[in-house]
């Protein structure tokens, strides 16, 4: 597979200036004080597994509506614990509940969060996102509602992603000073988001992240979800400043600057659906302590389960899992 976009060291190098929308800080508060939600509701669920608790989660998110997710908690864990709290993948839904549960194997709280819209399993229960989107928009979820900050779909799904971050240190099995925040491609935008959104977040591990200078993920990424926006534009030929600028609201490298909570990155030389480039910007620009896991040779796959094992390390350094 040939290097698609900047050598590594280029990628070192690469330090941009991002359009910051004067207001941004102004509409993150106003979204995320739009509503009181209500607390968060735990259905114990029978998967015929003896070592992990499961519980089948409904979470107020944006406007009060609810997102469904997956709690899992060690069988005999004993105190409140560390929590990971997972955003899923572009277009995944939360999935079966017995399908994840290598942070509850290892002594971790593990909540899982449903992305609206996107489930596609009816027997795992899915959120749906009940708010139309004016015609003309191409299939999948970069474009919806994009000519507005008020109506993009990320200001909806980044809001739920907050709102599982606050749940999961409110729950009472859960050690509220030991939540970190995960996931792999668009979960990985969204755990920066929520890291620079949520002072109250203690770790953050984005995984090849989707979301981080979208505007250069448009022009060079040969596959995946940033060629809507191409499509888009194909046929909005007068909208190109007013999407990007609509964009940049939930453009995870203009957030990263807010967060201060130590972080654990990974990036894919050969990504042709995160370009790393865009992965490094958000690196470059995050505000806390960081490290960085370089796959040189993997494409959006990233490190898999070589680097699940070393999040698992670097976390149980930095928070460890069970009581303190």
């Amino acid at each position: 597979m040939p290097l698609t976009d900047l050598t590594l060291a280029d990628c070192w190098a690469y330090r941009p200036d991002l359009d910051v929308p004067a207001d941004l800080d102004a509409f993150w508060a106003r979204t995320l004080a739009a509503d009181e939600p209500g607390p968060a509701a735990y259905e114990p669920v029978d998967t015929g597994l003896v070592q992990v608790r499961t519980f089948d989660v409904t979470v107020p998110g944006y406007g009060g509506e609810p997102v469904r997710g997956w709690l899992h908690l060690p069988a005999n864990a004993d105190g409140p614990l560390s929590c990971v709290v997972e955003y899923l993948g572009y277009g995944r839904g939360r999935g079966l509940p017995h399908e994840k549960l290598f942070w509850a194997a290892a002594g971790y709280a593990h909540l899982i969060m449903d992305s609206r819209g996107q489930g596609w399993s009816a027997a795992s229960g899915s959120t749906a996102d009940p708010h139309p989107y004016p015609a003309g928009t191409v299939p999948g979820f970069l474009t919806r509602g994009v000519t507005d900050p008020e109506t993009c779909y990320y200001r909806r799904l980044i809001t739920d992603a907050v709102r599982f971050a606050r749940a999961a240190r409110e729950h009472p099995a859960v050690d509220a000073d030991r939540v970190a925040v995960t996931g792999i491609s668009q979960g990985g935008g969204l755990a920066l988001a929520v890291a620079a959104l949520d002072p109250g977040v203690a770790a953050v591990m984005p995984d090849v992240p989707f979301l981080c200078d979208i505007r250069r993920g448009v022009q060079v990424a040969g596959r995946g979800p940033y060629g809507e926006v191409t499509e888009y534009l194909k046929l909005h030929r007068d909208r190109g400043e007013q999407v990007f600028r609509t964009l940049s609201y939930v453009d995870a490298a203009v957030l990263a600057p807010r967060a201060t909570a130590p972080a654990l990155f990974s990036i894919a030389m050969l990504d042709q659906v995160c370009p790393p480039s865009t992965c490094f910007v958000a690196y470059h620009r995050y505000g806390g302590e960081k490290e960085l896991r370089v796959y040189e040779f993997n494409d959006h796959e990233g490190g898999e389960a070589a680097h699940q094992l070393e999040q698992l390390a670097w976390l149980n350094k930095l928070l460890g899992s069970g009581t303190r």
